[in-house]
This record gives C-alpha cells, sequence and structure tokens, in this order.
C-alpha cells in the first residue's frame, strides 16, 4: 500500500476531493485508485484559511505496480508499505483455570474482551455498579453531595476515563493502538476516532460503548461481577491459587491461576491488600494541581486567530508545558473543551476534582488540569504509600476547605496570582456540580506546587492570549491523574512476582489514559494466550 501525508484543503472537504487530491499527488487518475482510508486528520489554523491536514493510505490494486512506483516514483510525501495488520495470538493452552480480571475499566475491559476471544471465558471482578447505576449513582452525589464510596467516578463499570471527556490520544507509539481505535469504533464509538489527530468519545457515547463491550465478553462466556471487590489473594508456592472477593452476600472463593489486576489508581485499599499478599510493590511519579476554567470563546479566539468564528472549527482544545530553569515544571493535562469540571472524591471526607466533557463538547467553559509533577524519591524515608498519604492529605485538606460538604474550594486566577484568598465569584461561573466554595489554594496545596502553577499560567498567557483572564476560575486539587503506585512486574512475562499475577493498565503504573490502559490490557492477554518460552 501506499501512504500519503500532508494532504491540504478546506474545511468541510469530501472524501472524494481528498481521493482526487491524492491522486493528483501520485500523478495518477483517480479511478486508479482501489481503496483509500484516512487514517489521520488534523486541522492547520496559522494561515488566513484554515484548513484540513490528512494522512491516507491507498492501494492501487496491483502490489508490482505499487513496488515499482516506490522504487523511485513517489513523491517525497508519499512513501510504500506493507500492511501488518494486528493479529490476536492463539491460545496455547497455559491457563488451567478461568482467569479473574479484577477491575472493568479500559486494561480489564480490552484484556477480558481478548481472552474470551479466545475461549478463556475470563471472570471479571468490578468493586463498582454498571455503568447504568454507576451513573445514577454519580449524579445523585453531585446532587446532595452524598458519596457512595463504592461506585463513584472512580469505581464502576468503564473506569475512571468513563467520566471524562472520553480521550483517545495518547503518546505512546504501539501498533496496538490502531487495534484499540477500531474496536471501539466495532463496539460503538464514533468513525472519526480512527482518523482524528485528537481523538475523542464524549462521556456520554462512550458508555454505551461499554455496555456493548461487555455484552460481548458475556455472549462469549465470560462473566461480569459488579459489586465485588477483590479483598485476597490465595498464594501457594510462589503461585496464585485463588482470590477471595466480597459482595452485598458476603464473601466467596474463585480458584484461578490467572489473575489480572486492572484495579485503576485509586483502589488505594486494594493497593495494600497487594502488599500484605506478598507483591512487590515501588513508588512512582504522579502529579499534583488544580483545574483551571476559562469561557470557551477565549480559547477558541486564541488558539484559532483569524480563522475564529468559521463553523466548520469545533472547539479549540490547548496542550502546553513551562520548563523553568528553577523550580519544578508545570504541564496541562486532560484539557476538556466546553466541558465541566467534575467532584471526583471516592473517600470520606476528600476532596478531588477531574474534568469531563459529552461528545458535542458544547458547554460554556472550557477547562484543564494544570499539574506539577513529583518523583518517587521527593518523600523522605521507604514507605511505598508515601505519595498515596500526600494525595490524601491534600483531599481532607480540600474538604475542609470547601466546609465540609464536598463543594470544592475554588480561587480566582487574578486572586491567585496576587496572593489574595478569593471572596467572592467573577463572569467566569464555575462548573463543579457538587458547588464551589471561594477559597486559598495555599490551604491545600503546599507551596511548590501553587509556585511552579503561577509560573505555568504566566509562561502560558504568552502563548495563548487571556489565558492569566483575572475571573478564570482555579478549582481545586486535582490529585487523581495517575497512580502513585507501582505494582513492579517482569517486562518479558507481565507478572508480578507471584506467578500467575498479571498487574496491567494505569493503576498498576503501566499506562496514562483510557488508550495506553486499553493497550496494557491487550498486551497482557497476550502474554497469557502465548506466553514467552525461556
Amino acid at each position: 500500500m501506499i501512504r500519503i501525508n500532508d494532504i491540504r484543503l478546506p474545511l468541510g472537504s469530501a472524501k472524494d476531493d481528498i481521493i482526487a487530491e491524492a491522486a493528483k499527488t501520485l500523478g495518477i487518475p483517480k479511478d486508479g485508485i482501489e481503496s483509500f482510508t484516512i487514517v489521520r486528520e488534523g486541522l492547520d489554523c496559522r494561515g488566513a484559511e484554515a484548513l484540513s491536514v490528512c494522512c491516507a493510505e491507498l492501494s492501487l490494486g496491483n502490489e508490482q505496480t505499487e513496488k515499482r512506483a516506490a522504487d523511485g516514483f513517489l513523491p517525497s510525501k508519499a512513501s510504500y508499505f506493507v500492511p501488518q495488520p494486528y493479529v490476536l495470538p492463539e491460545n496455547r493452552g497455559n491457563v488451567l483455570f478461568r482467569p479473574v480480571i479484577a477491575g472493568f475499566g479500559p486494561a480489564g475491559m480490552f484484556c477480558a474482551l481478548a481472552l474470551a476471544q479466545r475461549g478463556l471465558k475470563p471472570i471479571v471482578l468490578e468493586r463498582g455498579r454498571d455503568i447504568d447505576s454507576r451513573t445514577r449513582d454519580v449524579e445523585t452525589f453531585w446532587k446532595t453531595r452524598v458519596l457512595d464510596v463504592e461506585s463513584n467516578v472512580q469505581f464502576g463499570e468503564g473506569g475512571a476515563g468513563t467520566f471524562s471527556d472520553g480521550k483517545l490520544n495518547t503518546g505512546i507509539k504501539d501498533t496496538r493502538v490502531r487495534e484499540i481505535l477500531r474496536l471501539f469504533v466495532e463496539y460503538g464509538a464514533p468513525e472519526e476516532i480512527a482518523w482524528s489527530a485528537r481523538p475523542h468519545i464524549g462521556t456520554d457515547r462512550l458508555r454505551p460503548v461499554v455496555k456493548n463491550i461487555r455484552n460481548k465478553i458475556i455472549s462469549l462466556g465470560g462473566e461480569v461481577r459488579f459489586g465485588s471487590r477483590l479483598d485476597s489473594l490465595y498464594i501457594a508456592n510462589g503461585a496464585i491459587q485463588g482470590v477471595r472477593y466480597a459482595d452485598a452476600d458476603g464473601g466467596h472463593d474463585i480458584e484461578t491461576d490467572c489473575l489480572v489486576l486492572c484495579t485503576g489508581h485509586s483502589a488505594r485499599d486494594t493497593f495494600a491488600m497487594l502488599r500484605r499478599s506478598g507483591l512487590k510493590l515501588e513508588r512512582k511519579a504522579f502529579s499534583v494541581g488544580t483545574r483551571i476554567e476559562h469561557p470557551q470563546e477565549l480559547i477558541d479566539r486564541g488558539r484559532y486567530g483569524r480563522s475564529f468564528g468559521n463553523p466548520l472549527l469545533p472547539p479549540a482544545d490547548y496542550k502546553f508545558a513551562n520548563h523553568p530553569p528553577h523550580g519544578r515544571g508545570c504541564y496541562t493535562f486532560c484539557m476538556c473543551p466546553g466541558g465541566t469540571v467534575v467532584a471526583a472524591a471516592s473517600e470520606q471526607g476528600g476532596v478531588a476534582v477531574n474534568g469531563m466533557s459529552f461528545y458535542s463538547r458544547g458547554g460554556r467553559n472550557a477547562n484543564s488540569a494544570l499539574l506539577i509533577g513529583l518523583e518517587p524519591d521527593y518523600f523522605p524515608g521507604t514507605d511505598v504509600f508515601a505519595g498515596v498519604e500526600f494525595q490524601r492529605g491534600i483531599e481532607r485538606a480540600a474538604f475542609r476547605a470547601g466546609e465540609s460538604s464536598y463543594m470544592a474550594p475554588c480561587q480566582l486566577t487574578g486572586d491567585f496570582l496576587a496572593g489574595r484568598r478569593s471572596a467572592s465569584l467573577g463572569s467566569v461561573a464555575p462548573t463543579c456540580p457538587t458547588g464551589v466554595v471561594p477559597s486559598d489554594m495555599t490551604l491545600v496545596l503546599p507551596p511548590f506546587v501553587t509556585d511552579g502553577i503561577k509560573k505555568g499560567i504566566k509562561a502560558f498567557a504568552a502563548k495563548l492570549d487571556g489565558f492569566d483572564l483575572a475571573d478564570s476560575v482555579l478549582t481545586f486539587p486535582e490529585s487523581r491523574s495517575t497512580s502513585p503506585v507501582r505494582v513492579v512486574r517482569d517486562e518479558e512475562t507481565a507478572q508480578s512476582n507471584i506467578k500467575g499475577v498479571y498487574p496491567c493498565g494505569e493503576g498498576a503504573g503501566y499506562a496514562g489514559g483510557i488508550t495506553s490502559a486499553a493497550v496494557d490490557g491487550l498486551k497482557c492477554a497476550e502474554k497469557i494466550l502465548d506466553p514467552p518460552i525461556f
């Protein structure tokens, strides 16, 4: 096949227009192209007119013709390649019992789907509830500020990413990414995620996709048990023998020789149980900070420049980082165009926030995390849970600053930069559904974090006019961006120090978003189906 990069056309151009431009690039008639697929589409708004910029893959219907073209007749932005489609390994029969998967977020879903497709009939234990019940529980918390610690933004079917923007862009370079996007589309996600430069599903469109994947797993003989928390492991001779889980009816045992830990980044009690069980855990880097909300129109104007107002342009996003020569860097994370800040607590007496958008991204505000990274050796001593306790301390301070009611403390950016506590709100109406309390970020986050955020805001304002808008709202803390703990695994086998236990996904410390977690789920499934031979 032939890949062509940098196909530039006006916004709204039809697929036929893109095919015609590709044919023109190759110097062939349009009907000489047998098959054509857009694999990536982005925007270029630097000129007077916003342009769509595409990468496409096509076939001329004759491999020899394509090879001859590649030998000296292709233009510089075209190249010949041999497709390498993803192939799930066959089951070599190394697992004697039904695999158990703890957690039904992206890693657990795609691991379970792969194992079910190869006849292993996995049993998924998800401590939270199914997506419909979970959505009701979350909405009840947002309305009443009464938290259910087992069914919330962190725990339940789909994982924490279900109440987010549903972003699928990732920084990892892995051939499995395309397979994950293909599967998302197969189970109901919008088709454009397969080629969008910044793909997103939106929390509203993601929910039925999650259900469709669950139903497929069940149709293949798997099970998904909701309200089922992994409580203990049975280990003998350095290998997993079984697990015990708790549900509304009490405790239950499952005999297994394969456990995949897809617990998510907020299962703090599960991490403690794993350490007691003898699994090797270690600290890992993580980040904390705040959410910042601006009017979406301000972001659109700043990002689109002369193209602002074009109805074909989507709500704009941004991605910034600041690396000062002295002090800690600040970066934006999980930017949600037209979205809302959401209350994301999972423990009593703690406040945490995140960002969320629907597929349309039609809200009045844009929001993003502003985060400061912490290295594993930041904390003195050897306690592997030092980062967890640091997160918990911040969240409890925020709970107190929010009048101990799950309202989130907030501060106007102008007040924050001036070093004064906010007493009231300005022109930007905050969107956190549990409500906000004007406060002072220094009551919640330590000085090295607030100092880094101040420097970041000033640096980002030089890149996007109005980023330091005095009335923009800082809502805090954003403390659950990733796990502060890693469950150590062997690189070749993907197993922990306990044979048959596979740490997987973001909570185990091997991913950083929906797509990378899903990819890691596939990786672990591959190791289970076709383990390396030594």
